[in-house]
């Protein structure tokens, strides 16, 4: 990423817009054979912005009910208890802890915490943009599900999920 994909925007507290971003992830199944693509949806977050730079934070929410990745019979499976089990653990919560950054790029580390799991993870930022009091910003991240203890399914089911965040978030 060159310095020119992000800029930040004026230290505050930004609301994100739960219909206007989106979280992503890729993942493949049977043995590593087919791809595995779908969406979340963000209940509730903060983008705090702080000067410095690197004390800014964000604490985002998902809900795991929202898992959709177009094959129903799938969908229900992964919010069951050998997956997500949504009726114990409705949320998926990621707080950071630091921003990380320098002239080419920049990375939030924090911890994420699915199905009552923490562990540590860092989303590399890809963009940051802003106008007004409106910011959008891109993320990256890989998670092993194994490590929040979600291991039904081996070799049928992917072990680690790519996710890609669009977050748009308004002051």
């Amino acid at each position: 990423m060159a310095a020119a994909d992000w800029s930040l925007p004026a230290a505050g507290a930004y609301e994100i817009d739960q219909a206007a971003s989106t979280v992503r992830f890729a993942a493949r199944a049977m043995f590593g054979l087919f791809p595995v693509r779908g969406t979340f949806a963000i209940g509730h977050g903060r983008i705090t912005v702080a000067d410095p730079a690197e004390e800014s934070s964000v604490q985002v929410v998902v809900e795991t009910g929202s898992f959709e990745s177009g094959n129903r019979q799938r969908d229900d499976h992964v919010k069951s208890a050998d997956y997500l089990d949504v009726t114990r653990h409705p949320e998926i919560s990621f707080r950071s802890h630091v921003l990380e950054r320098s002239a080419s790029e920049a990375a939030l580390h924090g911890e994420l915490t699915v199905c009552g799991v923490t562990q540590p993870v860092v989303v590399a930022i890809g963009r940051v943009s802003h106008e007004g009091n409106r910011v959008t910003a891109t993320g990256t991240t890989t998670i092993d599900r194994y490590a929040f203890g979600i291991t039904k399914g081996k070799g049928m089911t992917g072990r680690h999920l790519k996710i890609a965040l669009d977050v748009v978030a308004h002051c």
